[in-house]
C-alpha cells in the first residue's frame, strides 16, 4: 500500500515536501510511507493527530477559538508539494452529541483554507491523496471483523492484484472513455424511488477519478451548473458527515437551491449544515460510482461514493478542475443506489438502467 500511495497515487519526486497525516492508529503504515518518501529523495513531514483534541475544541472552545485557523496548517497548504492523508478513526461516533451550530461555525472557519487547497491542487501545485487505514471502529461501522475489513479495504484498492498499478491504469483508461462520453451530454435526469431530479452540466468538465487523489477510487464527477438543479431526491444510505449519521435524507430543489430538507433521524444536524452559508444549499458535485470492488455500504464516504452502480451529489463546495463555481464551508456527499431501481437520462435518452450504462457497454462494469 505504501508503494502505491507514494509512487503511483502521489507521484512523490526528489525534493518534494510531503505531509503524512493520520492518527496514531495508522503507525504501521505511516512508518512505511515515511521510508518510501525518503527513498524517493523527498522530505517527509509527519502530522500525527490525537482524535479527542478536535472533540475538546468543539465542546469547550469559545467562538474565537472555533474561528481560529492554525497558522501551521496555513503554512502546510501554501508550501507543501504533496499531502498524503489516512483516515484511521478511533471512534467514528465521537461527535454525535456536539451542538450542530458549533460544528457549522468551525467548518465555516476552514473554508478559506479549503478553497486555497483546491486552488493549488487545480493549478497542479499540490498533489494529494486521501486513503484509509483499517481500524476496529471503521470495521464495526461496516459490520465486519477487523480481518474482514482489512480484506475489503485492500481488495477495493486492487492491492490483492499481482500488479495493482497496472490494474489502476487499465481502470483509469476506461474511466477516461466514460468521462469523454458524458462530456458530450448537456442535461441529466435521475429517476428512482423517491427521486426525480434534473441538472445541467453544459460547459463543465467530467473528471475521471483514477486512484490519484482518492485511494481506492472509481468515480467520474463534475460540477453541475449551480442554478440548474430541479426536483426531488431521496438518498438510499444514511448521510455520514463529521462523525454524524443522518437517516433517510430527502431534498427538494428549486433553481439549484435546497428549499426543503427532511430526515427521519438527525434532521437538526442536516438543517444546520445546509444553513452553514449560502453555498451549502447548492450542489457542488454530481458523480457516478463505478468501482465494483466496493459492493456494499460501510459508512465511510471514501468507499461508499465509489460503490459500483450508484450516483451521488455533494452539497456545498465544488471542485475547480470540474468547473464548479460553488463555494462553501460544506462538502457533504450523499449516495443514491441505482442498482435495483434507477434510470438516468442524458438529453432525453436513457443511458443508465439499474446500475449500468446502456450506451457504453464497455464501461458497464469498470471495477
Amino acid at each position: 500500500m505504501a508503494d502505491v500511495l507514494v509512487g503511483f497515487c502521489a507521484g512523490v519526486r526528489e525534493g518534494d515536501l510531503v505531509t503524512l497525516e493520520s492518527s496514531t492508529l495508522a503507525a504501521p503504515l505511516l512508518r512505511e510511507l515515511y521510508r518510501r518518501v525518503l527513498e524517493a529523495g523527498a522530505q517527509p513531514l509527519p502530522r500525527i493527530a490525537l482524535e479527542p483534541l478536535n472533540e475538546n475544541l468543539l465542546r469547550y472552545g469559545n467562538d474565537e477559538q472555533l474561528d481560529w485557523v492554525n497558522p501551521a496548517r496555513v503554512d502546510d497548504i501554501e508550501s507543501v508539494d504533496v499531502r498524503i492523508a489516512l483516515a484511521a478513526p478511533v471512534n467514528t461516533k465521537r461527535l454525535s452529541n456536539v451542538d450542530p451550530a458549533r460544528q457549522a461555525r468551525y467548518d465555516r472557519s476552514a473554508e478559506p483554507l479549503r478553497n486555497r487547497y483546491l486552488e493549488r491542487a487545480a493549478a497542479g501545485e499540490l498533489r494529494w491523496v486521501l486513503s484509509a487505514y483499517p481500524t476496529e471502529a471503521a470495521a464495526q461501522d461496516a459490520s465486519m471483523s477487523l480481518a474482514e475489513y482489512e480484506d475489503f479495504v485492500f481488495g477495493a484498492a486492487f492491492l490483492d492484484d499481482p500488479d495493482p498499478v497496472a490494474r489502476w491504469q487499465e481502470f483509469g483508461e476506461r474511466l477516461d472513455r466514460l468521462a469523454g462520453f458524458l462530456a458530450t451530454k448537456r442535461e441529466f435526469r435521475i429517476v428512482a424511488d423517491g427521486t426525480d431530479l434534473s441538472l445541467v452540466t453544459e460547459g463543465r468538465t467530467w473528471v475521471p477519478s483514477k486512484g490519484r487523489e482518492n485511494f481506492p477510487d472509481g468515480e467520474v464527477f463534475t460540477g453541475p451548473v449551480e442554478s440548474s438543479v430541479e426536483g426531488e431526491i431521496r438518498f438510499t444510505y444514511p448521510g455520514v458527515f463529521n462523525a454524524r449519521e443522518v437517516d433517510d435524507v430527502k431534498l427538494r430543489f428549486e433553481a439549484g437551491e435546497v428549499v426543503e430538507a427532511t430526515a427521519t433521524r438527525g434532521q437538526e444536524f442536516l438543517r444546520e449544515m445546509i444553513a452553514m452559508d449560502e453555498g451549502a444549499r447548492r450542489v457542488g458535485e454530481f458523480a457516478f460510482g463505478l468501482n465494483d470492488a466496493v459492493p456494499m455500504f460501510t459508512r465511510n464516504t471514501l468507499f461508499d461514493e465509489k460503490i459500483g452502480g450508484t450516483m451521488h451529489l455533494a452539497l456545498g463546495a465544488g471542485f475547480p478542475q470540474a468547473g464548479g463555481k460553488n463555494q462553501s464551508g460544506l462538502h457533504w456527499d450523499m449516495i443514491c443506489d441505482l442498482r435495483e431501481q434507477g434510470d438516468v437520462y442524458a438529453d432525453g435518452e436513457l443511458i443508465w438502467k439499474n446500475g449500468a450504462f446502456l450506451a457504453m457497454p464497455a464501461i458497464e462494469h469498470v471495477g
